[in-house]
This record gives C-alpha cells, sequence and structure tokens, in this order.
C-alpha cells in the first residue's frame, strides 16, 4: 500500500527521450504540493497540529474530567463550547490558508508545456513532465522544470533569462547550450537524441551544477551556465529545447523553499512561563480546597452520613479529598483563558492590517505598500534596541550616476565654488547625437579635453566604452539601451558614451563602437572575468591597426600594486584624489592598461587554453593566469559613482537614536566609503566624542585596539564628569578584559581567559562601560572583525561596540553579517531587528528577532525572507515608533486586563468554597460561567487591544523617548502580572463578600429573606460584569465607535441574555438545564441588589481612580506628560507644528565642511557589484545575434529619571543605556554651536518637525525670533539666551535642542512651580545636568503656559 522511498541520491543519471530507463530510479514527478491537507486528512491532521498545543490539550483533559460524573459540578458544555469555538477558529484560518496554496498548486501544475514524445510536440501539464523529457520553450514562457539547455534558436545555442522569482535579481542572464547540442534545432534530431547526463543529486545551490553529458562515446562537462532552473522566465529567445533534469520537489526553487525559522516575541515566551505559573496556582487552590473537603468531611461531613451519605464510589473522607481536587481544577481551569490565545492573534492580525493599510508608508513612486508579512511579531516592534542595515540600496538609492572622474593626476567634476550659484548642466547633443539626454554632468572642462583630443582623456573614456559586459540593444537609429549587470557597469558606459565614446554592438569576438563619430570596431581576444576574490575584471582587445592592449578596472587595493613602476608619481596624485571622493561617499574604481606584443598574447593565450580546460583546479588556474597578464599595467585615472542616500534616511536615523536604538551598519563596502556615507546619514557627526577605528589584522592587535578604545571612553567619560563617576577613578590606564556588562561572578568566561594572556588586572565594576557619558561610534573592517567574532574575543567585541551609539562594520561577508547579529542575541537581552534589500542580507535578515526587507533595486530576495517590507529606510521610523509602540501598548494593555477579569471571575469559587462545604459547588450560573470569556468580556478587550493608543502617531514620532518603556519591558513583566493579579485577587474578594455580607441579613419588601443562593450568583454575576467593564472603560485611552458598541453592547447583551435564560419559556422546553428560572427577575427588582452592586462596584473601582491619579500626579509617565502638555496647547491656541512627513520633503545634503573635523588615512570606497561568469559567455567564440544583441525591456515613557533608575538597574545582559544625567552629549547638526548640544538619553524631543512651537504670551515673551526654513528636530520651545534664575533653571536639562536659528531674548521664567510642574518637565526634559547647571537655558514654553494656567 505504501511504496518505499527511495534511497538518498549520490548521483542522477538522466537519458533523453527514454521515460522506461529513467523510471527505474523513481525520480520525483514534476508535480508541486505546497499544501499541508487535503479533504480527508484536513480534519485529523489539524486538530492533531493544535492538540500540539498545551493550551488546547491542557483544556481537553478538563474536558474529560468533567464527563466524569463523580467529579464534575459543571456541564460538559462549559468547556466544549469555548474549546470547540477556539479550534474552530484556528481551523478556518488554516483552511483559507491552505486553500490558497491549494490554488496556486493547481495554477502552477496545470500550466502547459510541449513535450517532444515519439518526434512529436505534445501539449501536456506541467504535472505530467517526467525527467529525461524534451521540451520546448518559447520567448517569454516560464520553465517548467531544471533543464538542460540543448539548442536554441539563437546562434550556437545562446538564450536569454530573466530569474527574478528564482534569486530576486531583475538583470538578464545569458545561458548556452553545450556546443555539440546547439546544432539539434530539428525536432527529428532531438527526437533521436539519446545522451545520457550523469550529475550531482538535488541541492539547493543555485549558482552552482556539476555534470558530465555522455553522447557518442564522448563526454561533455556540464555547468551552471547550461542550465535553465525551474522558476526563470526565457526572454528576447524565440525558442529553445531543454533536457528535464531535475522535476517537481527535486528543483532548484523547490529545495529553496524550505519553511522559515519561526520567530517568536519575548511576550510569547513570558506569557507561556506566566501560564505555567497559573497552572501551578491553580493546583495549589485545588490542593487547599482539596485538604479543606478533608478537613470538613470529617469533622462535620460525617454528622449527616445518617441522611446525607456519599456516593457510592466514595468510602472515606480522603477519598472524597482526591474527588474533590479534580472537581476544583475544573471549576477553577478559567485562571488559564482558553479564548487568550486566539485573541492574541486576533488582535496581531489587526495590527498587520493597520501597517499594510498606512498610506504614509506607502511609495507613490514605486506603487509599494508596506507590508507585514507575519502577525507574530507585531508587538516586538515596539521593543528593539539595536538596528542592523545594510548600506548600500537600504540607506542609499542604489541608482548610480557618473560624478567625478581622475585622468592623468587632473580631477574632473568637483565643483568650484559649493556656495555659488549652481553651474549649468552640459549640454551633450550637439557634440554627440548618441548622448543619453538623462545624463547629468556640469564640469565642461572634461567636455572640452574630449574635444581638443587629449589622449589620456580618448584612452580614459575607451576603457570605459570597452572593459565591461554590458549588452546593448538599439531598438532605432542611435536609440540604445543598455541592460548592465551592476548598476555601476550602466553609469560608467553610460557616461563614455555622452563623452563620445559610444558602445554600440558586441559578438563573442568584436565589440562594436563609435568614437567621436567615428565606427570602430575592436577584436575581443578575451575577457579576464570579475569575481569577489580578485576585485578587478580586464579586456584584451586587438584595434583595427593590429594593437594588442589589455583594458582593466578594479578596486584600487588590488590594481595599484599591479602597477609599473614609472606610475609612482601619478599613482600618488591619483590616490590622493581617490581618498577626496572616498571622502564624499563615492564609490570608486581605478583604470589601467598594458600594452601586448604578438609574442606575448600568443603564450598568454596558450597559458590560459590549457587553464579553461582544466578539469581540475579550473578556477585556481584560470586566475594564475589571469595574475600573470594583469602585470606592469600603466595607469589612466579612477571613477567617482555617486550613490545617493535615500530620501530622509538622516532624520530617520536621528530620530531613531533619540528613541535609544542603536544602529549598526554592516556593508560590503569599503572603510572609507562606509564612513563617510555615516557621516552623510547622521551616524556619525564632527560632534561625536571619539571614533574608533578598529583596523588590526591579527587577535593580538584587534584585542588591544579594543582595550585602547574602553580606555579612551573612560578616561574621555572621566573627564568630561569631573572624575566622579564611581569606579573610573585609578583604573582608566587598566586594561579592562572581559566583559563590562557581566556580574563579578561571571568574570571567569572567554574574556577573562583572554586577560590573563594580557596579564590584565581584574574587570571594572559591571555598570562601569554602562555609566560611560559621551557619544563614541566604532568602526571595524572585516579582517579584524573576523578576529572579533571569534571564541575568545566575542565578549571584548560586545562590550566595547555596545558602549558607542554607532557601528559600522565594513567588507563583512553575508555569513558575518548574520554572526555579528546571532552575537548581540546572544550576549545581550535585547530585540534586534535587520533591515536590508538584496540577496546578500538574507541570512542577517533571517538571523534577527525582525526581519525588514526593501523591495529595491535588486530584487525581492530579500523582501521574500523578510517578516515586514516597504519600500523606503525612512518608513522604518514610522514602523517603530508608532506601529511597534501602538502593538507593543495595546498588548500589553489586553493581557493586564485579561489576566485581570479572569482572576476577578474566578477566585469567587475559591471564596465560595470556604461556604459551601468545599463541595465544589460553583457560585454562578453554568451558561454564565459558559458565556463571560466568549461573549460578555471577549468583545471591550479586543477593542482595546486593536484600536487603543495614548498619544498619537504625529506624537509618537515628535517625542521618540516614547519608545523606551517598550525597551526595557515596563507595561508588562513579571511585576506587572502581579500586579494584575493582585487586583483581580482584590475584586474577587469585594464581590463574594459584599454581597455575601448585605443579602444574608437582607429581605425583600414582602419580608422573605434575600439570603439564598441563586440571589447571591445573580448579584455577584452582575456585580463582575459591571465592575469588569467599568474597569475597561477606565483602562481604554482612545475610544472608537467600536469601543463603545462592544463595551455597552456586552454589558447590554449580559442582561438581555440572562433575562432569557432566566425565562419561563426555556425552563418550560428543557427543564433539566435551567435552574435558574425566573432569578434574574426577582433579584434585579430588589433595590437592595442595585445598592450591593453599587457598592461592591465603588470599593473594587475608587481605590483604582485614587491609585491612578496620584501616579500621574506625583510620578507621570512620558506618556501623560505628553498628552498634557497637549492639552496646555489646546487651551491656548490650535497647535502649529507641521505633520512629520513634510520634513521629508526638505532634506538637506550634507553639512558642508564635515570632513576637516575627521582624522586618520581614508581610501578609496570600491565599487563593483556584478557577477562572474558573463565574460566566458561573451567569449565563447560563438556568433551572437547581429540584429540586436541586447536584452528586451523587463517585464515588466515614562520620566526620564525613573526610566534611567530603571536602566542601571537593569540586569547585566541587558543593552547599553544612554547617558542618565543629561549630560551636554553632542547631538546632530540640528544645533548650532552657541547652544548646549542635547544628550540622546535626557531628552524625549526628536522627530522632523519643520516648524518649533512658539513660547506663549506670558511672563517672557519671545522677541526678534525667526524661523529658519532648514528642518530641524522639533523643539518646545526655544531657549532663552538669557541664563534663568538658578532655581528654576537647575531643573531643566542644559541640553535641551532648540533650533539652530530661533534666538529669543526674555526675562526670568516664574518661579514656585507645582510638583506636577516640576515632574512634567522633568519628564520632558531629562534630569538636570551636572555638567552645565550653572548656565542652563531658561525654561521652556511649556513650563511658561503651565505656569499661566497655574
Amino acid at each position: 500500500m505504501f511504496r518505499k522511498r527511495p534511497p538518498p541520491e549520490e548521483e542522477r543519471r538522466v537519458r533523453a527521450n527514454d521515460r522506461d530507463y529513467n523510471e527505474k530510479f523513481q525520480y520525483a514527478s514534476n508535480c508541486i504540493m505546497t499544501s499541508k491537507y487535503n479533504i480527508i486528512t484536513f480534519l485529523p491532521v489539524n486538530l492533531f497540529e493544535q492538540f500540539q498545543e498545551v493550551a488546547n490539550t491542557y483544556f481537553l483533559f478538563l474536558l474529560i474530567l468533567q464527563l466524569i460524573p463523580q467529579i464534575s459540578s459543571l456541564s460538559w458544555f462549559t468547556t466544549i463550547v469555548p474549546l470547540a469555538l477556539v479550534l474552530s477558529i484556528t481551523a478556518v484560518k488554516d483552511a483559507t490558508d491552505d486553500y490558497f496554496r491549494h490554488k496556486s498548486d493547481n495554477q502552477v501544475n496545470n500550466r502547459q508545456s510541449q513535450v517532444l514524445i515519439r518526434g512529436s510536440l505534445q501539449n501536456e501539464k506541467w504535472m505530467n513532465v517526467r525527467v529525461g523529457d524534451i521540451i520546448k520553450l518559447e520567448n517569454n514562457q516560464f520553465v517548467a522544470a531544471d533543464l538542460l539547455l540543448l539548442s536554441s534558436s539563437e546562434p550556437h545555442g545562446l538564450c536569454y533569462i530573466e530569474t527574478a522569482e528564482l534569486d530576486g535579481e531583475t538583470n538578464m542572464k545569458v545561458r548556452q547550450s553545450v556546443s555539440v547540442t546547439s546544432e539539434l534545432g530539428d525536432q527529428n534530431n532531438l527526437a533521436s537524441f539519446d545522451g545520457e547526463v550523469v550529475c550531482e543529486p538535488p541541492n539547493n545551490k543555485l549558482d552552482r551544477f556539476c555534470g558530465t553529458l555522455y553522447w557518442r562515446d564522448k563526454k561533455y562537462t556540464l555547468t551552471n551556465q547550461n542550465m535553465l532552473l525551474r522558476g526563470c522566465v526565457l526572454r528576447n529567445t524565440e525558442a529553445c529545447y531543454g533536457l528535464v533534469i531535475f522535476a517537481g520537489p527535486d528543483t532548484k526553487l523547490m529545495q529553496n523553499s524550505g519553511r522559515t525559522k519561526f520567530k517568536r516575541t519575548s511576550i510569547d515566551r513570558l506569557m507561556n512561563t506566566l501560564v505555567l505559573w497559573i497552572f501551578g496556582f491553580l493546583v495549589c487552590m485545588g490542593v487547599i480546597l482539596a485538604v479543606g473537603n478533608a478537613v470538613w468531611e470529617r469533622e462535620v461531613g460525617s454528622l449527616f452520613q445518617s441522611y446525607l451519605p456519599w456516593d457510592p464510589p466514595v468510602d472515606n473522607f480522603l477519598f472524597s479529598a482526591f474527588l474533590s481536587f479534580w472537581s476544583y481544577v475544573i471549576i477553577l481551569n478559567t485562571v488559564v483563558p482558553i479564548s487568550l490565545y486566539v485573541s492574541v492573534e486576533v488582535i496581531r492580525l489587526g495590527h498587520s492590517y493597520f501597517i499594510n493599510w498606512d498610506q504614509q508608508m506607502f511609495c507613490s513612486q514605486c506603487n509599494t505598500a508596506a507590508e507585514a508579512r507575519t502577525t507574530t511579531l507585531n508587538e516586538e516592534l515596539g521593543q528593539v534596541e539595536y538596528i542592523f542595515s545594510d548600506k548600500t540600496g537600504t540607506l542609499t538609492q542604489n541608482i548610480m550616476s557618473f560624478n567625478k572622474c581622475s585622468i592623468n593626476g587632473q580631477t574632473y567634476g568637483e565643483l568650484t565654488d559649493p556656495l555659488g550659484p549652481q553651474p549649468k548642466r552640459l549640454d551633450f547633443t550637439p557634440f554627440n547625437p548618441l548622448a543619453d539626454p538623462n545624463f547629468c554632468f556640469y564640469d565642461d572642462t572634461l567636455l572640452e579635453s574630449v574635444k581638443v583630443g587629449d589622449s589620456h582623456t580618448h584612452e580614459f573614456f575607451r576603457l570605459l566604452s570597452l572593459c565591461h559586459t554590458v549588452m546593448s540593444e538599439e531598438k532605432s537609429e542611435g536609440e540604445l539601451v543598455y541592460k548592465a549587470q551592476s548598476p555601476d557597469e550602466g553609469a560608467l558606459v553610460t557616461a563614455a558614451r555622452n563623452f563620445g565614446f559610444v558602445f554600440r554592438s558586441r559578438t563573442p569576438g568584436t565589440i562594436t563602437t563609435t568614437e567621436i563619430g567615428r565606427p570602430v570596431t575592436y577584436t575581443l581576444l578575451a575577457i579576464l572575468d570579475f569575481n569577489n576574490i580578485r576585485k578587478r575584471m580586464s579586456v584584451i582587445v586587438r584595434n583595427p591597426e593590429g594593437r594588442i592592449r589589455l583594458y582593466c578596472k578594479g578596486a584600487d587595493t588590488v590594481l595599484l600594486e599591479r602597477l609599473h613602476p614609472c606610475n609612482q608619481e601619478l599613482m600618488n596624485i591619483t590616490s590622493d584624489h581617490l581618498n577626496e571622493y572616498a571622502a564624499d561617499g563615492l564609490r570608486t574604481l581605478a583604470l589601467a592598461y598594458r600594452d601586448l606584443s604578438e609574442d606575448e598574447w600568443e603564450a598568454w593565450s596558450e597559458s590560459h587554453r590549457c587553464a579553461d580546460k582544466a578539469t581540475n583546479c579550473r578556477e585556481d588556474r584560470l586566475a594564475a593566469a589571469y595574475e600573470e597578464i594583469e602585470q606592469d599595467m600603466m595607469l589612466l585615472g579612477a571613477t567617482a559613482i555617486e550613490d545617493k542616500l535615500q530620501e530622509g534616511v538622516p532624520e530617520t536615523i536621528a530620530v531613531l537614536s533619540l528613541a535609544n536604538i542603536k544602529i549598526w551598519v554592516l556593508t560590503g563596502d569599503k572603510q572609507e566609503t562606509a564612513v563617510n556615507i555615516g557621516y552623510s546619514c547622521k551616524m556619525l557627526t564632527d560632534n561625536m566624542t571619539e571614533v574608533f577605528i578598529i583596523r588590526g589584522h591579527t587577535v593580538q592587535s584587534v584585542r588591544q585596539d579594543f582595550r585602547r578604545a574602553r580606555e579612551k571612553m573612560i578616561e574621555l567619560s572621566r573627564t568630561r564628569d569631573g572624575g566622579k563617576e564611581e569606579g573610573i577613578e585609578g583604573w582608566g590606564e587598566s586594561c579592562f578584559m572581559g566583559n563590562g556588562f557581566r556580574e563579578g561572578q561571571e568574570g571567569d568566561g572567554t574574556g577573562g581567559e583572554g586577560g590573563k594572556q594580557l596579564q590584565c588586572p581584574p574587570p571594572p565594576p559591571s555598570n562601569l562601560m554602562d555609566n560611560i557619558s559621551g557619544e563614541f561610534a566604532l568602526v571595524i573592517n572585516g579582517h579584524s572583525l573576523a578576529h572579533a567574532l571569534e571564541a575568545d574575543m566575542e565578549m571584548e567585541f560586545v562590550s566595547t561596540a555596545c558602549a558607542c551609539k554607532a557601528v559600522i562594520c565594513c567588507r563583512v561577508t553575508p555569513l558575518q553579517k548574520a554572526q555579528v547579529v546571532e552575537l548581540i542575541k546572544k550576549h545581550k537581552k535585547a530585540v534586534t531587528l535587520a533591515i536590508g534589500d538584496g540577496a546578500n542580507d538574507v541570512s542577517m535578515i533571517k538571523s534577527a528577532h525582525i526581519g525588514v526587507g526593501i523591495s529595491g533595486q535588486e530584487g525581492i530576495q530579500a523582501v521574500l525572507a523578510s517578516d515586514y517590507s516597504f519600500s523606503q529606510f525612512r518608513f522604518l521610523q514610522r514602523l517603530l515608533l508608532v506601529h511597534g509602540r501602538w502593538s507593543y501598548l495595546r498588548m500589553c494593555r489586553f493581557l493586564c486586563y485579561f489576566f485581570y477579569k479572569n482572576f476577578a471571575f474566578t477566585m469567587v469559587h475559591f471564596w465560595f468554597g470556604f461556604f459551601c462545604g468545599f463541595s465544589a459547588q460553583t457560585v454562578y450560573d453554568q451558561y454564565f460561567i459558559t458565556l463571560y470569556n466568549i461573549v460578555y468580556t471577549s468583545l471591550p478587550v479586543l477593542a482595546m487591544g486593536i484600536f487603543d493608543q495614548d498619544v498619537p502617531d504625529q506624537r509618537s514620532l515628535e517625542y521618540p523617548k516614547l519608545y523606551e518603556p517598550g525597551q526595557l519591558n515596563l507595561l508588562f513583566n513579571k511585576r506587572e502580572f502581579f500586579i494584575c493579579i493582585a487586583q483581580g485577587i482584590y475584586t474577587s474578594v469585594v464581590l463574594f463578600f459584599v454581597p455575601c455580607a448585605v443579602l444574608s441579613d437582607a429581605t425583600q419588601s414582602t419580608g422573605v429573606p434575600l439570603a439564598d443562593y441563586q440571589t447571591f450568583a445573580v448579584t455577584t454575576a452582575t456585580a463582575l460584569v459591571i465592575v469588569v467593564s467599568v474597569q475597561i472603560a477606565l483602562d481604554t485611552g482612545f475610544w472608537t465607535v467600536f469601543n463603545h458598541v462592544f463595551v455597552w453592547g456586552s454589558l447590554g447583551s449580559y442582561f438581555t441574555i440572562m433575562f432569557a435564560l432566566h425565562s419561563q419559556t426555556l425552563f418550560k422546553i428543557f427543564p433539566n438545564q435551567f435552574h435558574f428560572v425566573g432569578s434574574a427577575q426577582s433579584t434585579l427588582l430588589q433595590p437592595v441588589v442595585w445598592l450591593t452592586i453599587a457598592l461592591a462596584t465603588a470599593i473594587c473601582i475608587v481605590p483604582v481612580l485614587a491609585f491612578r491619579f496620584l501616579k500621574v500626579d506625583l510620578k507621570p509617565q512620558l506618556s501623560d506628560t505628553v498628552r498634557y502638555t497637549q492639552l496646555v496647547r489646546q487651551k491656548k491656541r490650535k497647535p502649529v507644528g507641521r505633520s512629520v512627513g513634510g520634513a521629508w520633503r526638505g532634506v538637506g545634503s550634507v553639512t558642508e565642511g564635515r570632513l576637516g573635523a575627521r582624522g586618520g588615512s581614508r581610501r578609496s570606497g570600491y565599487a563593483f557589484a556584478h557577477q562572474e561568469g558573463f565574460g566566458e559567455l561573451i567569449t565563447s567564440g560563438k556568433n551572437m545575434r547581429l540584429s540586436s544583441l541586447a536584452l528586451a525591456t523587463f517585464a515588466s515613557r515614562h520620566s526620564s529619571s525613573w526610566i534611567d533608575t530603571l536602566r542601571r538597574k537593569k540586569h547585566t545582559h541587558t543593552h547599553t543605556p544612554p547617558s542618565a544625567s543629561g549630560e551636554c552629549s553632542p547631538a546632530p547638526s540640528y544645533v548650532s554651536g552657541s547652544v548646549p548640544p542635547l544628550s540622546n538619553s535626557s531628552s524625549v524631543l526628536g522627530g522632523s518637525q519643520d516648524t518649533p512651537i512658539e513660547e506663549e504670551t506670558g511672563t517672557a515673551p519671545a522677541q526678534n525670533t525667526q524661523t529658519s526654513s532648514t528642518p530641524t528636530l522639533p523643539a518646545l520651545a526655544p531657549a532663552s539666551d538669557t541664563s534663568a534664575p538658578q532655581g528654576s533653571a537647575q531643573a531643566l536639562n542644559a541640553g535641551v535642542l532648540t533650533p539652530t536659528s530661533v534666538r529669543s531674548q526674555g526675562g526670568d521664567s516664574p518661579g514656585g512651580w507645582t510638583i506636577t510642574l516640576g515632574t512634567v518637565q522633568e519628564a520632558l526634559f531629562g534630569r538636570k545636568s551636572r555638567a552645565a547647571a550653572s548656565n542652563s537655558p531658561g525654561p521652556p514654553s511649556v513650563a511658561k503656559e503651565t505656569s499661566q494656567i497655574e
């Protein structure tokens, strides 16, 4: 019945046109199935999966217990109804997801393909294609399986494919068939083809294939260049034929579609722990009540044995206690709420839709909306402490433009007067009709140099027009379209085109150009291809005069060392130019050439041919051959390409930094380019205390660099704070080994071992690095990072890097990116976020807690691997500070209220047990128990969890410090959980004992006593529903229509359902099920009952109101302060703050002169992004299409004082806190030199508000105020130039952020503020500065506004 699975393949053997032979190996068919269920298996498999969750299994166990009549005092439906509802909702969700998977599978499997069967082409569904079949593909068709390309309609078996679905890259690829099969274009020839392929087994390596074709007693090597992979699209090729090698699940596309690692949030993990604690608490309550039952049955129950005997199974008080234990486990099970997990998923789904629908995260240019690709991580977006970002395409646009160049020691493209009028853009059309009209260049001296015939300039652009792998398509005369593998190459070839050296077309053996209007055809002798090790590419061409020349372009680090000694002077000048270009953040290449004699060419050509045909170590032999010829070259110059920053990047980074989020840039670019991009995007500023560069090449030197960096940090911090930092004195000169974040008893780790090797003293106190003040940055290159990631060095790296505000890692590999992320996850209890746009960022994105993909120029592979995606880096600010913070806030409030209402509901049973002889009698009607969590209280808490917010989105962006409670996990933790539980238990005590005390002696108006069970049950249930409804009304901070409908509607539904269940009608139909007939009507008509309910409600709610009032008054959270100041403004005048989105439209350029403040050597930034392998295809010796060679167009907070105290108390693995004392740390360049700089840790101000909020008319009116149009971070008010009196000024931070162009002069601010105002002031502006308390600027306008009101 079940076929035995074939053993794992060691190699695959495929014979063309022979299905019988191939079927012996039981290869997979081409049918794919990504769905999990079918109609038969859905129910059992889905239920099996759901019951693997502990909560569901627990409730199934309770249901089984309830079916035992001896221990169950509740009907079975009280558990099965909620359980069935939960299982049904989850099953419907799973079924819907699987339906769409089935639909997608059927769509793919039923695509039509032309299969060569018995000499004729027949249409077959993809699912019916078999290994060994020969398939015909036509233009724009998807490749059905992994095929060996046999022949093509193009000359010599060439074809073009697009691989966007496979690897996310939108550039075109070229594939070529084996020469011996390229002529099999006829169906009859292909039908008789019986070659056999022996190759590697199925694997997921997209860029590798190794096999051999055996045909006619000969063998031919097969590589990845001969393969067409499933998921590719045939482009610009009329038709081609291929042999199916891998089908269905064996294809590389399906082999790469493994499931992404499931990510769980910290709240998930905490929730699981708390549920286990609750279960333990439930068991303890059951044991207490069971012991009580045993005592009662022995001491009291025995007196009733004569007329109230035990049930037959029970024969002694111990067995009665045992049964009582299980009965109470059933009754008290609602402390572990069955609906908790489903409610959490519904809330997360709602948050995900809010992200998807956010119009402010929609990019109109590329018509791309933000997308939440997962629903499980939303609240963790509000807890991020570390952001790991790629540079190219993430911070920058990855759209290259030719900006500057150096030719024979002369630099071009510099603007002589940056402050003067903008020079006129050059018009190339009169000089060159083939020029690209979109090309921008402003330096006319370069164009004049071309016009006058300067030989060096001509040779420079000749090299750019010849040394590349660009394909050209000439749609009409003079209308050229270039298709380049990398944006850099396209920019360079386009520059050569505009300056008169136009690349027109190529064949495998020729390159045709137009040079200053004259057509020239070069013989292409060889392409020395690019790879990541060589970091350069070369071409060898023969010009029409017969002279052979090698042209080379590449990274200056590898090219300059291969120059002829006579180039020393020119090399020095060019190196200076390269340094200048890199300092401007430009991507640079060096260019050189070498003349070859005929003999040199012939000798090298022979050695190259032997290396190319080698079967062993082919790549190494080719590299050696390339190395041999690329020597003694003559330097031509260098190019500089600009990769512009994305819109809004500097502002976004500045605001995220104010939110105490640390940003690390992990890039493959050179150190100099990355550093200067860091300055451009304001990660690094000239006002930083120190920028440390780690460039050691050995473990020892890297360790020393880290030690010196820490020593310098501590020394500067001590100088800055006047030597008052605890533990710093006497240690500055010693080296710090081990992690400063660890407790003393943990000092025996790897860091400690390193300390023994260097004979260093013991590490300083664990909070030493935590308390370092000042803004530091760390730059580390790839060589040093490799050592830093070693086991005995990682603590050194973490302790140094985490004390820095910004970290830049250069020349890192994709694996190292992931390792850095894993290192922080391992040693810091902090939430990490990785953001990138390319395939090289996938490992980093998958490693971080949260992965964000940018849908940019490098395809969609990063997006496919991500949890969230959008098109612009600037949207990250809104994703975290608005959606992330709101999601965290909502989830925390939801969980606190959820546990509170369930304990208030359940613990009443516990108290009742002491009054009912521990008989496991329930307080409430069983229908109330069933409906409490799924009807009466479910929708209001869902509405709060989905819609609630403390401050509007604009305020969340204006006050980045509001983000910090999430980082410190202040809103829901074990402490908050126990507070909720305590409140729930208090409420249950009130709800039980107040009605019990009042009703025990109360009577109806007729004199009938009210002290009966059903009256007590109705009174307690009604009071419970009213109390929890009032409580959620107090907890809700943002009321919507849904909140009103759900809260008051749920309250109304309670009374409606209760009167219906207690009606005569249902009792007559089901007399055995509805025992509370008439109870609601009779009970709620009694005034004393309503007085009891009102009294219980007041006793439950008034203490909560009093506590919250005092907390807001004495110790307000930052959100309370923001709301308060907003109310003050609204009373005085309309708000003048512009929306944050407006700031993006005014992004300023990089601060002029910023480079002068930086020291250290700078090297040019290497820019070369295309792939290896293109050159070999071009030079394969085959002809290409002569008419049109190119490719078709693409298918297209809390108060800062106590927050900082909490941060210092946080245990050792927590991230490094910001400066907690309000030191005058440098801020981004928004602050003028005359204003004390802002410490990111002590200011709540941030964002991108253009217009500062003016001072109110009051005791100190602003005078001579002028506002610049330059975008600035928002400030509540300009600071006064005149120092305020000591009494009022000390409460303010010396670093209040003030717009540079706003000046005000006014009198002293009034004194005698109330404690509320002082707390407001402290929350907004941080602790007073120790360094500059005496010259603090006067209080801001908010204080003045408040004083006027008071």
